[in-house]
């Protein structure tokens, strides 16, 4: 693949001029410019030989950031002290990389990195890892402004290149060269159709749930709420009535079935130990603002994910976000938006649920290849009546319903679906013509049903058979 080496100042001949910087105090002094990296035009050109001619011993082998980030304090502890890096003792995990990186570029050691990036307004960008759910950190990668302009980077593209220390004056490393954008060719993302442009339809190729004959709650969706590539589902939760572990296997259904599907998992306002449970039991990406962090922080990680799943969608693929959950991501933004002045009942802001919605909004079926699924919990029956409005609001902007029921979890019923009140719309799209019809067949007799015995009903019958397949005909319907 060929390498481009970006000149700041002289990307191209059309180049806007450099943007000013004003360097007065003030907020956000981190960004000031003499905290920068300030690319002179003709240093990056020899930028990789001077590394290399400057440095007269032996060149160490070359370090992955991405990797580091992934190694446990006793790797890093023990790497740092065999590089000989100073002062390494007591520094905090992000701190300890940072020397390490600094050391590696002393020696003339080549660092490549990757990131997601966050474009801030002033016109330049940082890569930021979900290692630390994209939070800014001494390791932050700087990416110019020309950089950004010459290859069209927008916030939540994930870049890989290499990277050069911060000089004298300069807090961050800095982007020295650009290898790929969301794994693929920077003169690719050039060509890309915007995400608000491409063109959505309704799901019609299905994400595959049944994975595990013994999890049978996947088993029951994939039967009774099928649910597709590009699917807007929502998952109505009482409290304590099994949404985490539903959630999981969904999402390990996901990774076993569809290797290829780029799986995310949102967690906000969530307990640190349910993040960690997460991360273990889940192979996707597990973000997560937990309940002990402020709303702007809930609202930050929340548009930082959408906005990553929505430049993989226009390279085509196939994005699946588990958030858990709308309703407190709704409650975030009703504290961070300015007050209008028009307060619905139960405290919402009238414009508090615009940015929610369209956060949920995003989920679809993309004409000529690409989708972005958003399955979202709502949490219900919590006693507020904030919660109540906000579910309102929400109700029936999806389109499949996975509704749990309070009354099967207290009789330890799970998975503790109400089946009736549960549903995907145009299923047909989804569902092979002769099973859609015993589904049809099923439904029907369970609908006189109450939602304890027609669970039951299916367990009883889906624990002797090993696949939903044997179930659907021993149930003796017709096709």
């Amino acid at each position: 693949m060929e390498t481009v080496v970006v000149n700041e100042g002289t990307a191209s001949s059309n180049s806007k001029p450099p943007i000013r910087r004003k360097t007065g105090g003030g907020r956000g002094n981190h960004r000031r410019k003499g905290n920068l990296p300030q690319e002179d035009s003709a240093e990056l050109d020899a930028e990789l030989l001077a590394l290399q001619a400057d440095y007269d011993g032996p060149v160490p082998d070359p370090i992955d950031l991405t990797e580091l980030k992934l190694k446990p304090m006793e790797e890093l502890t023990a790497l740092a002290e065999e590089m000989g890096v100073d002062n390494f003792t007591g520094q905090k995990k992000q701190n300890l990389i940072f020397l390490i990186l600094q050391t590696q570029s002393q020696r003339n050691g080549v660092v490549f990195a990757s990131g997601t990036m966050a474009k801030l307004q002033e016109g330049y960008g940082f890569l930021r890892s979900a290692n630390y759910n994209y939070l800014s950190g001494p390791d932050d990668i700087y990416v110019s402004p020309s950089q950004i302009r010459l290859f069209g980077l927008r916030t939540g593209d994930t870049i890989t290149g290499q990277i050069r220390p911060p000089r004298e004056g300069e807090r961050f490393f800095a982007m020295l060269r650009v290898d790929t954008v969301n794994g693929e060719s920077p003169d690719v993302a050039q060509k890309r159709i915007l995400f608000d442009n491409l063109t959505p339809l309704y799901p019609d190729e299905r994400l595959h749930m049944e994975w595990d004959p013994s999890s049978l709650d996947t088993r029951i969706i994939d039967l009774l709420t099928p649910i597709g590539k590009g699917q807007r589902g929502l998952i109505v939760a009482p409290p304590r009535t099994g949404k985490t572990i539903l959630m999981q296997h969904i999402a390990n259904a996901i990774t076993r079935n569809h290797p290829d599907v780029v799986l995310m998992v949102l967690l906000i306002d969530e307990r640190p130990e349910e993040v960690t449970d997460m991360d273990r039991n889940v192979k996707g990406e597990v973000i997560s603002s937990t309940f002990d962090e402020p709303a702007s922080r809930h609202v930050q990680v929340a548009e930082m994910v959408i906005e990553k799943a929505k430049r993989q969608v226009e390279h085509g693929r196939d994005v699946v976000i588990l958030l858990d959950s709308i309703t407190r991501l709704a409650r975030a933004y009703n504290q961070v938006i300015p007050t209008s002045g028009k307060i619905l009942s139960g405290g919402v802001d009238s414009n508090a649920l615009h940015k929610p919605k369209r956060f949920f909004g995003a989920a679809r079926n993309i004409e000529n290849g690409g989708s972005l699924t958003i399955l979202a919990t709502a949490l219900v029956e919590t006693g507020s009546k904030m919660d109540e409005v906000i579910f309102e609001e929400f109700k029936g902007t999806g389109n499949m319903e996975i509704v749990l029921d309070r009354r099967l979890s207290d009789k330890r019923i799970f998975p503790a679906i109400d089946i009736n009140k549960s549903g995907t719309r145009r299923e047909e799209l989804l569902l092979e013509p002769d099973v859609l019809a015993k589904v049809f067949v099923l439904r029907k007799a369970l609908s006189p049903m109450s939602p304890t015995e027609s669970m039951e009903l299916i367990l009883d019958r889906m624990r002797t058979k090993k696949t939903n397949a044997e179930f659907l005909a021993s149930m003796n319907m017709p096709s």
